[in-house]
C-alpha cells in the first residue's frame, strides 16, 4: 500500500506483443521504457539484456505464445507516501489472442480538449481518459482524440495520422507519446508517400481523404468518423488499408 504507484500514481510501464512466441518490437519498447524510467527518476537495476533474459524465462514458463506483456516500474516504497524510493519492478503475461473478428472496420472520435502530463513519457496516468469514458458513449464515439490550443496530439492509448487530398501523411510531432507502432509506419510510409511531423489544426481533419490510429494492439485502425463528421465517405481509405497490410507483414516477420 505504500507505494508511490499507488499512493500517487507514480510509475512508468511499457506494453508490447508476442505473436507465435516471438517478442514483436522488444528493442524499440525497451528503449522507451529505459528512457521512460529516467525521464522520471526511476533506476532499473537490470540492464537491457538482463530484462531480456527475464522476460525470456517469463514466456518460457507461461508458454503462451500470442500475449500481452506489461513492464511497469513504480515509485517503490515510499516512507512519507511523496518521496521516491528503491523502485518495484513488475512483469505480468496475458493470453492475447489474434483475431480479426475482434478488430472494427474503422472508429469513431470525438475531440475533447486536454493536453497530457510529461507527453513523452508512458506513465500509469489515464486518469483523465478513463473519467471521459462516460462523455465518449454519450457521444456515441469509440475513443477521444486529445487537442490543446485547437492542435491535435493523441488518442489516449495511440497515434494519429492524416493523409491530405495530395496523399501525404501528416502526424503530430511534438506533446505526444511517440508510439513504437508509430515509429515503424515513419519509417515504412515513406517507400510509397510523402510523410510529414508537423502541427495539425483539428479543423484540417474534417477535409482529409484519410485518418487512422497506430498501437500495438490495434496497429492500424482506419478512423471513419470524427465529431460526428464523417471522414470522405465513412469508409477506410485505400491508403490506411494498404499501410495496415505493410505493417502487418513487417510484425510477422
Amino acid at each position: 500500500m505504500n507505494d508511490l504507484a499507488i499512493q500517487r500514481g507514480y510509475a512508468v510501464f511499457d506494453f508490447f506483443r508476442t505473436i507465435n512466441g516471438k517478442f514483436i518490437f522488444l528493442n524499440d519498447h525497451l528503449d522507451r521504457f529505459f528512457y521512460s524510467a529516467e525521464r522520471m527518476h526511476l533506476p532499473i537495476s537490470y540492464t537491457k539484456q538482463e530484462l531480456k533474459e527475464v522476460l525470456s524465462e517469463l514466456a518460457e514458463r507461461n508458454k503462451l505464445p500470442d500475449s500481452g506483456i506489461r513492464v511497469t516500474l513504480t515509485g517503490g516504497y515510499s516512507t512519507d507516501g511523496y518521496s521516491l524510493a528503491s523502485p518495484n519492478l513488475v512483469i505480468t503475461q496475458k493470453g492475447l489472442p489474434i483475431s480479426d473478428k475482434d478488430t472494427p472496420v474503422g472508429i469513431k472520435l470525438v475531440s475533447y480538449g486536454h493536453q497530457r502530463q510529461l507527453p513523452e513519457v508512458k506513465t500509469i496516468d489515464y486518469l483523465m481518459a478513463i473519467w471521459l469514458k462516460p462523455y465518449i458513449i454519450q457521444h456515441g464515439a469509440d475513443d477521444i482524440l486529445y487537442h490543446a490550443s485547437g492542435i491535435i496530439t493523441e488518442c489516449p492509448r495511440s497515434n494519429i495520422f492524416m493523409v491530405t487530398k495530395d496523399e501525404t501523411i501528416a502526424t503530430p510531432a511534438t506533446n505526444i507519446l511517440k508510439g513504437v507502432n508509430r515509429k515503424q509506419l515513419l519509417e515504412l510510409a515513406p517507400k510509397f508517400y510523402k510523410v510529414e511531423e508537423r502541427n495539425i489544426s483539428i479543423e484540417e481533419l474534417p477535409n482529409a481523404k484519410e485518418v487512422f490510429i497506430t498501437s500495438t494492439t490495434k496497429q492500424v485502425l482506419p478512423v471513419i468518423e470524427i465529431n460526428g463528421m464523417k471522414i470522405a465517405n465513412g469508409l477506410p481509405g485505400n491508403i490506411t488499408l494498404s499501410l495496415k497490410k505493410e505493417l502487418q507483414k513487417l510484425v510477422y516477420s
